[in-house]
């Protein structure tokens, strides 16, 4: 049977209705989270900057004796996009220039077919929405150049085909180059990428990015969020998941600190007398002052006994900060791609190592600990 009611047995309030009223109405009407101060800032310096470079170099371009208007309206909405949600796919270079030319193209075609703006209109967004899906270009600013080309005035239909070209592709890709200016100054991600992953993990034990494209096409809405930026989402939403159930475990805590290192100078017969007495799989190569060159794998010592050690070791190895948490590792460590991860400090110089079998003991301990707790609670 289920059981209604509060847990302290009182009768709910009109004060409590109250309190739970403001969250519903603020999902009803999608109201947003609020932006960060210094997100902000930019956004409205950006959005500035781009619509004056756009008026700017069409004006100085064109002149002033132009036919039709050298700024649209539609680029105004497509720099809102551009310099307040630059990662969004609907932001991105292709977005704005295919998608806004498109539509225009949309729009006059529509008007020229009908010679009704009544009819032509309506038409114009419709066919401006699917053929901007078609090209995957799909730029909400379009669909107002689709009608700007429609309803435009005399000036604009005067115009003709020409009106796509300038001034809405000029005033798009003016304004993306003033975007790709602008987020390189500010240290911006854009064109939007999402850094690779340091590995990618096994479909036997999570999910994959082709999990995430299965299930994007079966969701009955369109998201305006892509795959990897999802994957990137999910991969620190389980790190900040673990520590929060197992603590935070920092990679100073269980590196092994005096682990042998091989001298960048070295030969392959001096590593292979210190490999037989690590047993280790891989050993830092260092050089004189103690900065870490690389990682010598024992598949190196098949090599001839006098050749050189800097020769055969890898100059990317996994490396990380001695205050990384280790659930980073976990990733990159159990998928195989790196054995071992080198520990250094800030200026590259060799702090330590963490095998597979460390990291494995560490989250035993952890676990037993845990155990341990609960038994005695």
């Amino acid at each position: 049977m289920a059981i209604k009611g509060r847990a302290d047995g009182r009768q709910g309030s009109g004060e409590d209705t109250d309190r739970n009223a403001g969250p519903l109405v603020a999902h009803w009407l999608g109201i947003q989270h609020r932006t960060p101060a210094w997100r902000l800032v930019l956004a409205f310096a950006g959005g500035a900057a781009g619509i004056l470079a756009v008026a700017v170099i069409l004006q100085h371009w064109l002149g002033d004796g132009a036919a039709v208007p050298l700024l649209i309206a539609p680029v105004g909405a497509s720099a809102v996009l551009l310099f307040a949600v630059p990662a969004s796919p609907l932001a991105q270079p292709w977005a704005i220039i295919g998608g806004n030319t498109v539509s225009a193209l949309c729009g006059i075609g529509c008007l020229m077919l009908t010679g009704n703006v009544t009819i032509a209109a309506p038409l114009a967004v419709g066919s401006a929405i699917a053929m901007m899906s078609l090209a995957r270009c799909l730029h909400p600013p379009g669909g107002a150049c689709a009608l700007t080309a429609v309803i435009g005035g005399h000036a604009v239909v005067a115009a003709g085909w020409s009106f796509a070209v300038v001034p809405v592709a000029a005033d798009s890709t003016v304004l993306v180059l003033a975007g790709l200016a602008w987020h390189a100054a500010t240290r911006g991600n854009y064109p939007h990428r999402v850094p690779a992953p340091a590995a990618q993990a096994s479909a036997a034990t999570g999910y994959s990015i082709a999990d995430i494209d299965a299930v994007l096409a079966q969701y009955d809405e369109l998201l305006d969020v892509g795959s990897e930026d999802l994957d990137r989402l999910f991969r620190q939403v389980e790190g900040r998941a673990w520590r929060r159930l197992h603590g935070v475990i920092r990679c100073d805590q269980i590196m092994r600190r005096d682990v042998p290192r091989i001298a960048h100078d070295a030969t392959i017969d001096q590593a292979r007398a210190q490999f037989g007495a690590s047993r280790l799989r891989g050993l830092p190569v260092i050089d004189a002052t103690g900065h870490v060159k690389g990682l010598l794998g024992a598949d190196a010592l098949a090599h001839p006994g006098d050749a050189a050690v800097a020769r055969s070791i890898n100059t990317t190895p996994c490396t990380a900060p001695p205050e990384t948490p280790i659930d980073e590792l976990l990733p990159i460590l159990s998928a195989g791609m790196h054995l071992e991860a080198l520990v250094i400090d800030p200026q590259g110089r060799l702090l330590g190592m963490i095998t597979q079998t460390d990291l494995l003991d560490a989250l035993w301990r952890g676990h037993i600990a845990e155990q341990i707790a609960l038994g005695s609670g």
